[in-house]
């Protein structure tokens, strides 16, 4: 497959080829960094982990500079392999360049992969993120697939947290999902970025933020699942394209803040 970036790079990691890779793939998870996806698409690489009706697939769109990139490279590798990935998509754009909005080449690197796959969810950042990149990669992902026929969209698109999480959001509008099913594996996978955790230790943030996710649900029930990762659904901006982003955002924030006004209201 021939990308735009000239370090754009197509990993296989059991070594089938790319037709097959892409054609097995089930679930697939769009971040903008290495070690994003094993983070926030969790529950995807869980579900298709060493099996053969489901797999993961992974695309990370910038290369984690400027420092420790060749590193930072293997490592998101050595984690496709761990985690079984159908195939792993690195596509090298720098940060300024994934934000840069009159620069069009991710956009179309995304659009030419997902008219190559048919993946029945797709995981990427959430549009309430505080991180730029983050935001911007989530917006040229719903431009891709707005690019494509409504029959090869994918069926579910959803937004996790990583850089603010979605625990603000009403009990009703967040999708829970279960990764509590290998914790082995999930501490394995977070475990290969040595490079970031050198200097922030994300895996434990990340552990903690899974089991908070699901102790504080709910206050008159046992908990469910052990551990918790929460997306919206962006489902609704893959089935209308005249919904923006912007507004589907907006009346997230509106219930939001109308969930607070109520309670203060009723005993303030």
């Amino acid at each position: 497959m021939l990308f735009h970036h000239p370090e754009a790079r197509f990993f296989v990691p059991d070594g089938a080829g790319e037709d097959t890779a892409l054609a097995r793939m089930t679930h697939l998870g769009i971040g903008a960094h290495p070690d994003d996806l094993e983070f926030m698409a969790l529950h995807g690489i869980l579900t298709g982990y060493r099996r053969e009706d489901a797999r993961f697939g992974g695309v990370t769109c910038t290369n984690g500079g400027p420092y420790e990139v060749a590193e930072r490279r293997n490592e998101q590798d050595e984690a496709a392999c761990i985690g079984d990935y159908s195939f792993m998509v690195q596509l090298g754009y720098s940060s300024a360049e994934v934000k840069e909005t009159a620069d069009d080449r991710l956009t179309r690197d995304l659009i030419l992969l997902l008219s190559r796959v048919s993946p029945c969810i797709v995981y990427t950042h959430n549009p309430a993120g505080k991180h730029d990149t983050h935001v911007a990669v989530v917006a040229r992902v719903v431009r891709a697939i707005r690019a494509l026929p409504p029959a090869q969209r994918p069926h579910r698109l959803l937004g996790c947290e990583v850089w603010r999480d979605l625990d603000w959001m009403l009990d009703e509008d967040k999708v829970r999902l279960d990764v509590s099913t290998d914790p082995v594996l999930a501490e394995k996978l977070a475990a290969v970025f040595k490079t970031q955790l050198s200097k922030k230790r994300y895996d434990l943030a990340v552990r903690g933020r899974e089991l908070a996710n699901a102790t504080f649900y709910e206050s008159h029930e046992p908990d469910g699942p052990a551990r918790v990762w929460h997306a919206m659904d962006l489902t609704p901006l893959v089935n209308d394209d005249q919904i923006s982003l912007t507004q589907f955002t907006n009346r997230y924030l509106a219930r939001f803040k109308n969930d607070i006004m109520e309670r203060l209201n009723r005993y303030a």
